[in-house]
Order: C-alpha cells, then structure tokens, then sequence
C-alpha cells in the first residue's frame, strides 16, 4: 500500500451505530457482536484495499469504497452469523467497484458532449490520475517477489471484471468456489470458468508461477 494512504481505524464509525434499537443499555451478546464485527473488518481491510486499488487504479476512489462497504455490512449485516460476514462483504464492496466504475463511464460520456467544459476539467483530470500508483518495476536491487507482484499486479488490472473478482477472492483472499461464488453472486460453474480464464491470462503474461 502506497505510504501516503492509511486506512482509518475502523472503530470509530462502528462505535456510532445503534445496536440496541433505542433502548438504554445494550446487552452483552450485541455488544460482544458488535465487538466481532469490529475484529473482522480490521482483518480484512487491508486486502479489501489493495483489490478495490486493482480495479480501480485509484487510491482514493478504493478507500471511499471500501469504506462504504464496511459501513453498509456492519448497518445492513451486522446481526448475522460472523461466517455470512466475508462473502457479503466481498459481495457489497465489488458493487460499489461496480458502481465507481459506472460513475466514471457517465462522467465520460458527459464531458463528450460538453466539450466547453474539458479545459476546464484537463488540469483536475491529470491531478487525479497522477495519484496513480507508479507501477514500473523496481529496482534490481528490490526483493524478486516484490518485482512479481507488481507485475502481477499491472496484468491484473487488465482482466475483465469477473474473472479479476474469482482470481482475487480466491488468491488474496483465500475463498473456496462455494464462497467466492457467494460473493460473487454467480454460480460455482462461472467462478471456476472466469477464475479458469484469469490464471491462464496470467500464466502467459507473467509467467507459470501464477
């Protein structure tokens, strides 16, 4: 992760939701739930993270995302069984890629029409993707596995959308087909055919240790 972005702590925005529907006290069960989900979504934020920055070549627009993503779980999900939590997490946050993606897709198609407006917006544009993260490789003298990463990385981001959703859930995050498939929202068949398809694509591109 780039050293100018960190990941808030997630506390803070748990610590301000309702768990007790109005009443004065909470009960220990909700607050010790309550206390789970908390541990849940600083374990996986990091890695949530680092595949929303794949997707969106962003770290800003990855953050928001994320963010949003735990917020909606802990508000929507938060009373179900804690082993519901990491699919329908992974479920909201490629949504809310999903949902980037479309925005910027819009915002083209808007300034296309409106070409008065592009001077405008060309010295903004290029801040925004300045932000990018520098993915050229490092220097010789860097770690091998960290030269693969990157180059795993940039191959990645140019998978289409499912088959890069299979191959992270199931690589970064350590999903079986049955999970990943739940996250997904697709069938087991499709995770194993777009995940199929992903490795191969990598394979060629960076090499079979993939």
């Amino acid at each position: 992760m780039p050293a100018s972005v960190s990941l808030p702590a997630f506390a803070g925005p748990l610590a301000t939701l309702r768990w007790d529907d109005g009443q004065a006290s909470v009960e220990e069960p909700i607050l010790e739930q309550a206390r789970a989900l908390d541990r849940f979504l600083a374990s996986i934020e990091k890695r949530a993270f680092r595949m929303a920055r794949i997707a969106l070549r962003h770290d800003e627009d990855a953050l928001d995302s994320v963010q949003d993503a735990m917020l909606q779980l802990a508000r929507r999900y938060g009373r179900r069984p804690s082993e519901e939590w990491r699919p329908l997490f992974y479920r909201i946050l490629q949504n809310r890629i999903r949902d980037c993606q479309r925005r910027r897709r819009v915002q083209a198609r808007i300034m296309a029409w409106l070409p008065g407006l592009k001077s405008q917006e060309d010295e903004a544009a290029a801040d925004q993707y300045a932000a990018v993260p520098d993915r050229a490789p490092l220097p010789s003298e860097q770690l091998a596995a960290d030269q693969a990463m990157q180059a795993l990385e940039r191959s990645l981001a140019e998978l289409p959308g499912r088959q890069q959703e299979a191959f992270m859930l199931r690589v970064f995050e350590g999903m079986d087909v049955a999970q990943t498939a739940a996250a997904m929202g697709c069938s087991e068949g499709s995770v194993k055919t777009h995940y199929s398809r992903a490795v191969h694509t990598l394979r060629e591109q960076v090499g079979v240790a993939w």
